[in-house]
């Protein structure tokens, strides 16, 4: 992601917080803007931690990354897409939803042999366990 500012974990636990209510089914959903900004933030801060280029990650219309190292695809459509939803993204992104339970509860769609994001979600700011680093990311102190 060059040339983009590296999104820190305040920004992208700031971006993430005003859809909160409504992930959590409390509240309405947040307008265009809020929602987008969240989605957008989430998905570069997979992209900035787990760089690379053989993954497509898509979150219509918000966002589209390509993470994971590997093989990278450089043009038509990718081997490796991930595609949902941005109330399933968060989810995801929050750990409100694991991998698993999205794709056999079909709110996901992930084709190709890389099309998996179980080790790097939820996204370690984001998520309130703590029990050992994910890929990619810092072990926490102590």
């Amino acid at each position: 992601m060059a040339g983009v500012a590296p999104i820190s974990a305040e920004d992208l636990r700031a971006a993430v917080a005003p859809t909160a209510g409504w992930l959590a089914g409390e509240g309405e959903q947040p307008p265009r803007a809020v929602l987008g900004a969240a989605v957008k933030t989430s998905a570069r801060w997979l992209a900035q931690h787990v760089p690379g280029r053989s993954v497509e990650v898509r979150v219509p219309p918000f966002v589209a990354v390509q993470c994971i190292p590997g093989p990278r695809h450089t043009r038509g459509t990718p081997p490796n897409v991930i595609e949902t939803d941005a109330a399933t993204w968060l989810r995801l992104a929050t750990g409100q939803l694991t991998w698993a339970g999205a794709l056999a509860e079909g709110k996901v769609s992930a084709s190709g042999n890389r099309a998996d994001l179980s080790e790097h979600l939820p996204l370690r700011p984001l998520s309130s366990r703590s029990s050992g680093p994910h890929h990619g990311q810092e072990p926490s102190p102590g």
